[in-house]
């Protein structure tokens, strides 16, 4: 009884609106930004919005309702929430050019300063591949290799806490790969492809690390399965990553004879 006390205060309402109001927030800020940049441009690729509302619902569910409330006492549903917000929503938002379409909005002046805050150096620092590997990488091992798992669940700011820097570790991680808002500081094909091999088999480790040992408090047979979950699962994501970061380097290295349109081929 007192257990089922504990998940309900940990799982609660207070928590649930701290960690999707901003999701939330993001939602209408985005689909007014489209309404605002239709009027002004050609209309905004449908299919971008499309991605930006599902990658929202998916992190909201990890983080909200049923299955966030159940991923609090099973570690199967718990890695079903992981991937969730920490690998497919931010894909799907990356894939939605939040930051083209908000450069598209506001008024010049505006838009400089945002593009003279990305060109800064702790914008630069933050996303490099290597450091935003050791961000998203290296901050699961931590939470899975020590007893922060088992904290989180007994502390509600550290649950809280945790949840946001997954969701925003997977996205600066996504984004330090892929380019597909306009990003000043691009760091070459090669360089991305190796950081993120290196990446991709530090992830693949901590799987099967999980698998074999537990984290605190956590069974046997759902890590088990928690691991395989986080294995596979998170190689289908890892295999879209690939494949657009390999599209994207065929497509700038083929020869220019046609016109281009000054969007690039992301767009």
């Amino acid at each position: 009884m007192h257990h089922n006390t504990h998940v309900e205060h940990m799982m609660g309402v207070a928590p649930q609106l701290i960690l999707a109001i901003p999701f939330l927030v993001a939602l209408i800020i985005y689909i007014m930004a489209v309404l605002v940049s239709n009027q002004k441009y050609k209309q905004w690729p449908l299919y971008r919005t499309f991605l930006w509302v599902i990658g929202i619902v998916c992190a909201v569910m990890a983080i909200a309702g049923p299955l966030a409330k159940q991923a609090h006492v099973d570690f199967t549903v718990h890695m079903i929430g992981h991937l969730l917000l920490g690998m497919i929503a931010p894909l799907l938002m990356a894939l939605a050019a939040p930051m083209t379409l908000l450069l598209r909005t506001l008024h010049v002046t505006s838009a400089r300063k945002l593009t003279t805050l990305l060109r800064t150096r702790p914008v630069r620092t933050v996303t490099d591949p290597i450091f935003a590997s050791l961000l998203n990488i290296g901050g699961l091992w931590i939470l899975y290799t020590t007893n922060l798992y088992h904290a989180m669940h007994e502390q509600m700011g550290l649950h809280i806490l945790i949840h946001a820097h997954v969701f925003l570790a997977g996205y600066v991680f996504t984004i330090s790969m892929i380019y597909i808002d306009p990003t000043p500081h691009r760091t070459s094909y090669v360089y991305r492809s190796i950081v993120l091999i290196i990446a991709l088999a530090g992830h693949g480790i901590l799987s099967k690390y999980i698998y074999a040992n537990p984290p605190e408090g956590v069974a046997a047979s759902q890590a088990e399965t928690g691991g395989m979950i986080m294995y596979y699962g998170g190689d289908v994501v890892d295999i879209i990553i690939i494949f657009i970061l390999c599209l994207q380097w065929y497509r700038s290295t083929r020869p220019r004879t046609i016109h281009q349109s000054g969007y690039s081929i992301e767009n």
